[in-house]
């Protein structure tokens, strides 16, 4: 087979092959060429092995990891595939050779692993479903059940809507359709960014893949082959945005001990099932190696429902073991049927037939075609099942919790030309609980209602709005108030007249940051919370979902609209709000949000940028507030799909191309970034320098 490496000026891979499975090979190579390190970090998460060179910070992960039976998971996925569906096993195996190829001149390029002593290890086969699967597997938010039960048990059932929000772990996206009657083309345009942790090396990768079958540009997930979520094939453009579907259950577990036990507490464990039988359950110990500590062991149970991601065996600290069950591990699929039938899309269609394989995340997919085709679709597996199971932990010995099927996923409609998605309750409603709130996709509406016609080059301004709708309850507050000490009155009527964007070098944008803050802290303080201020002792990988300041920040908006809130004077706290807030000295908002990636080395420092937006704006910079102004989460990525001309296409990431610190295309699009400036397309191969010779590798798979 041969394969050819060309680069853009961004440094953006553009591969060229002679076949599906050479290209799969050759993308492998360079994503380890470019980002070693990135997946080594990933090989390992996925395996629950990262704290013996990550150190004590990483054990919650890898504790979370084994427990919920990842990679044993992935090698199931992987072995079904193989039954299944034979040409895409043999198309993921081929990527796995590239990345072993080009690990170890990947990892000499990368000072992390110098810095920690690791060594390039070895991918297996299954490797990248594990990647993907590590990468997916809080994607439903199932940890908020957790919380909705301890708000149940602490403080009643009627409270559990005043907290319903995005929850802290969960990651969103926008995106929107314009079809070709609202273009000045002619043809559809696809844009949107997807919203996730901002991590460095980044969660995306611009990349193109061209061989006789199909010729596609798009953004990847390093370890994954092809190109799933976000892509353009020339005749073809997809994207996606999370569904907010609930397809994860958790199951109270009811274990006991049986026949003679070993020395350490070994031996036969059963578990009671709904038929009132007890059935026997699978248990064993692993050892999580700790850089610079001591190793921990980890009990490692698995009931029918599922693996037992909460207590264990042995009822310690008053946990009770609760199991999780969810699709992959039931199903032994992934998903990645998928993959090739995208890549070779030719239509809309086409693109229909190849979700209908998806499995999870459950995704939004909005699709266009050069023909005027045009797709809005729920892609997942969601299971069927009792409404409880939606909404809180079930006992697993009762009946009425099985899962009984799976939902046909439903369509959307574009109205008017326009089909928008910012995970509000739209076609996925009937799957879902909890959803993002109206203000991101109602915005992106409004500014699309706003011209007649739009161009690719047009969407930029939609993407980088701030304006926070969010705002309205606790200004309505604002309004309200009177008697108030000369600079809080001051403060008040400048708010009153702020108009509502959160932009970066706006004062007036971190006046209503503080005094939001202090009314969140004052909130999250109040003795009528105080039954939810302890988390219960779970995993440290669930406390996000469990810690009350979040939370009460997050829900800002329902808490301050609520006819009435448990006696509490929200007049009064939000006085005491502005008046902290008027004693303060304030800047801009820049100043305290400000960009903070997560990296697996915390070592690495770098002064990071102040940003503009907000959770709520459609430039959605996360923070929490009450909590802190920086931004871990905000948008991975941003494109502009052109069907009219895929050279108008445009995209752009928080860094670069490389993950290699130090190197030319490592941070070189954060300007771009920050400004809301899109790096074009490029897919004339005569706008492209060949970093290689072609490649010749035998290869009996390929003739």
């Amino acid at each position: 087979m041969t394969a050819e490496l060309y680069r853009d000026p961004w440094g953006i891979p553009h591969l060229r092959a002679t076949g599906a499975r050479a290209l799969a090979r050759a993308q492998g190579r360079v994503t380890a060429l470019d980002r070693a390190w990135q997946l080594e970090v990933e090989r390992h998460r996925s395996q629950g092995t990262s704290a013996a060179f990550l150190g004590a910070e990483a054990v919650g992960w890898d504790r979370f990891a084994r427990r919920a039976r990842l990679d044993d998971t992935a090698r199931r996925c992987f072995t079904a595939l193989e039954r299944r569906d034979p040409e895409t096993a043999d198309w993921v195996v081929a990527y796995v050779d590239g990345v072993n190829e080009g690990l170890a001149e990947g990892a000499g390029r990368a000072p992390e692993f110098a810095e920690t002593g690791l060594a390039p290890g070895r991918w297996e086969p299954w490797t990248p479903l594990g990647v993907w699967l590590g990468a997916h597997i809080l994607f439903a938010g199932f940890p908020a059940k957790l919380w909705r039960e301890e708000v149940v048990r602490r403080i009643g059932p009627e409270a559990v809507d005043l907290f319903a929000a995005d929850g802290p772990g969960t990651s969103g996206s926008n995106g929107w359709l314009v079809t070709g009657e609202r273009t000045g083309a002619g043809q559809p345009v696809i844009a949107g960014d997807p919203h996730r942790f901002i991590e460095d090396p980044g969660v995306y990768q611009q990349i193109h893949l061209s061989c006789p079958e199909f010729d596609v540009v798009g953004l990847a997930v390093p370890g994954v082959p092809g190109i799933a979520h976000f892509a353009h094939t020339g005749t073809v453009a997809w994207a996606i945005t999370n569904a907010m579907a609930d397809y994860q259950d958790l199951y109270r577990e009811r274990l006991r001990r049986v026949g003679p036990q070993g020395p350490e507490g070994t031996g036969s464990w059963e578990a009671l099932d709904p038929d009132g039988e007890w059935r026997a359950v699978a248990r064993h110990m692993e050892t999580v190696e700790v850089a610079g500590g001591e190793p921990v062991e980890v009990e490692v149970v698995e009931t029918p429902r599922g693996p037992v991601v909460i207590g264990g065996a042995e009822m310690t600290e008053g946990v009770e073991p609760i199991s999780l069950r969810y699709p992959a591990r039931v199903t032994e699929d992934l998903g990645f049927s998928a993959l090739l039938p995208l890549l070779r899309a030719r239509e809309v269609a086409d693109v229909d037939r190849a979700f209908d394989h998806w499995a999870e995340p459950v995704n939004v997919v909005q699709a266009a075609d050069t023909e005027g085709g045009v797709l809005h679709r729920v892609a997942g597996r969601v299971p069927l099942r009792g409404a409880d199971n939606r909404t809180r932990i079930v006992a697993a010995w009762e009946p009425g919790h099985e899962w009984l099927g799976w939902h046909e996923m439903p369509y959307g409609t574009v109205e008017d030309g326009v089909a928008v998605m910012a995970n509000q309750r739209g076609p996925a409603g009937p799957l879902g609980v909890e959803f993002a709130p109206f203000h991101r996709a109602a915005r992106i509406r409004q500014l699309l209602d706003e011209r007649p016609k739009w161009s690719a080059q047009d969407m930029a301004d939609i993407h980088m709005d701030t304006h926070l709708a969010s705002a309205a309850p606790l200004m309505g507050h604002l309004a309200a108030l009177d008697g108030l000490g000369i600079e809080a009155t001051a403060l008040r009527d400048w708010l009153l007249g702020w108009d509502r964007r959160m932009a970066a070098d706006s004062m007036a944008a971190a006046a209503y940051s503080a005094v939001r803050g202090a009314v969140v802290r004052r909130l999250a303080a109040h003795p009528a919370f105080a039954a939810l201020a302890d988390p219960p002792a779970y995993p440290e990988v669930f406390r996000p979902w469990l810690a009350l300041l979040p939370r009460v920040g997050l829900a800002l908006e329902h808490l301050l609209k609520a006819e009435e809130l448990y006696g509490i004077d929200r007049a009064a706290l939000v006085r005491e709000a502005v008046e902290e807030a008027a004693a303060q000295p304030l800047g801009v908002w820049g100043d305290t949000h400000r960009l903070a990636p997560w990296r697996a080395l915390t070592t690495t420092s770098y002064d990071e940028p102040g940003l503009s937006g907000d959770h709520d704006c459609v430039l959605c910079t996360s923070t929490v507030p009450g909590l802190t102004d920086l931004s871990a989460r905000g948008p991975a990525a941003r494109y502009v799909w052109d069907l009219a001309d895929r050279r108008q296409s445009l995209w752009v990431v928080p860094f670069g191309a490389s993950g290699v610190p130090g190197s030319a295309h490592h941070r070189d699009q954060l300007p771009l970034w920050l400004k809301g400036e899109l790096a074009p397309v490029v897919t004339d191969w005569s706008r492209l320098t060949q970093e290689q010779e072609t490649e010749k590798v035998e290869d009996n798979h390929e003739q």
